[in-house]
């Protein structure tokens, strides 16, 4: 088998849905298998898979593993040459496993480490940190207090967001960021995955560097994009900077030499960190002027226009040349809404990409599925609207 892909899950029901799908149709001429590991949710994730994809295997656990112990119970069963740790609100396009497949990373020059891809978030933004380096002390220091942003170009201080590297530019990274990591099974083992004392948060940065320190090359692979909702994953409340400051706190211990002025320096740069992290997390009540329908289906459009309250224009036959017209310097608040019913995931990233503005937020309704879902900004939870028949 080639590939195995490890989505491992906590409370994001509908997210999880939207992922499988589009993994799913990522390993159509692929041999490769799907596993998701659920950590004791609340809500009904585990009775969506069972009912919609009963052919994929579905591990349960009886309690909140964290990130780290919940890939490495899912590796474990994989059968996969390759693994890929995927995040259940992410959409991969239909090509993406096939173009890494594919790509001369994966031949005998490269010590291949991990590969990361390129990742924007629900309104089509890129986020820098698909491509991070070691956050050494001064790394840290130029991020948490914004040298990276003045001085995006100096090298003394671009390190954090690899800035050597533009976002279309494939090449060596130090760290990938644990939404997408691709990598062999072999090395995952190798390395003994993710590091299981620490709960979330620097375990991708723990395994991206340990992959380093065994002499492999980690890449950053631009030829690909996959939507990182991101902010759905985790509530950034109290718990969030707690075990925040408590990751990065035990990454230094682990990997770099302590000092008292180190661990004071640290303390304090995490618990600020985590708490900008915390106060940009909120949820941004947009107010929608216009709704565009991507769709075939007029059914849908009077369905939603019901549901909404609003008119809804739909385009179909000619919408990639349509739509970047109409949304050219609107002044106004327009939400696309893709029918995936019609459409590949591919061509949906590559709109978002293509469109993106703050003016313009968008969302997805998957395969014969009843609800449309996405995010406008990184720190939102992310909105699922429920679709009656």
């Amino acid at each position: 088998m080639q590939l195995s892909v490890i989505i491992l899950n906590y409370n994001v029901r509908y997210f999880l849905e939207q992922c499988v799908l589009s993994a799913q149709a990522a390993l159509q001429h692929i041999d490769g298998e799907i596993i998701v590991i659920d950590n004791n949710s609340s809500d009904d994730s585990c009775q969506m898979m069972k009912t919609r994809f009963p052919h994929i295997k579905l591990i349960e656990n009886n309690e909140n593993t964290g990130f780290p112990k919940g890939n490495n119970i899912g590796v474990a069963q994989a059968k996969g040459e390759y693994i890929c740790i995927l995040n259940p609100d992410t959409v991969v396009a239909e090509d993406t496993f096939t173009k890494i497949l594919n790509s001369q990373l994966l031949t005998p020059n490269f010590q291949l480490g991990i590969i990361g891809c390129k990742l924007v978030d629900g309104t089509g933004k890129f986020l820098p940190e698909s491509k991070r380096g070691i956050p050494t002390p001064w790394v840290a220091f130029t991020k948490i207090f914004g040298l990276y942003k003045i001085f995006p170009k100096i090298q003394l201080f671009n390190r954090y967001y690899a800035q050597n590297l533009s976002e279309h530019q494939t090449g060596e990274v130090d760290v990938l960021v644990g939404a997408f990591m691709f990598l062999k099974r072999e090395l995952y083992n190798q390395l003994g995955g993710f590091d299981e004392n620490c709960f979330m948060y620097s375990d991708d940065i723990d395994l991206s560097y340990r992959a380093l320190q065994n002499g492999k090359t980690n890449y950053y692979f631009s030829k690909t994009t996959v939507i990182h909702y991101k902010g759905e994953s985790t509530v950034k409340d109290g718990t969030y900077m707690k075990r925040f400051q408590e990751a990065m706190e035990y990454f230094y211990s682990k990997h770099f030499k302590k000092s008292a002025f180190f661990s004071l320096f640290m303390k304090s740069g995490s618990y600020l960190f985590a708490f900008l992290k915390k106060s940009k997390s909120v949820v941004s009540n947009r107010n929608i002027d216009s709704y565009i329908l991507i769709s075939q289906n007029e059914l849908l459009k009077e369905r939603l226009e019901k549901l909404l309250g609003k008119n809804v224009s739909r385009l179909y036959i000619n919408f990639k040349n349509e739509l970047p017209s109409l949304l050219k310097g609107i002044n106004s608040n327009v939400e696309v809404i893709f029918d995936q019913n019609d459409l590949s995931f591919s061509t949906i990233i590559s709109i978002m990409e293509c469109c993106k503005s703050e003016r313009v937020t968008f969302k997805i309704i998957p395969n014969q599925s009843n609800f449309m879902i996405g995010s406008n900004s990184s720190n939102d939870r992310g909105e699922v609207i429920l679709i009656n028949d």
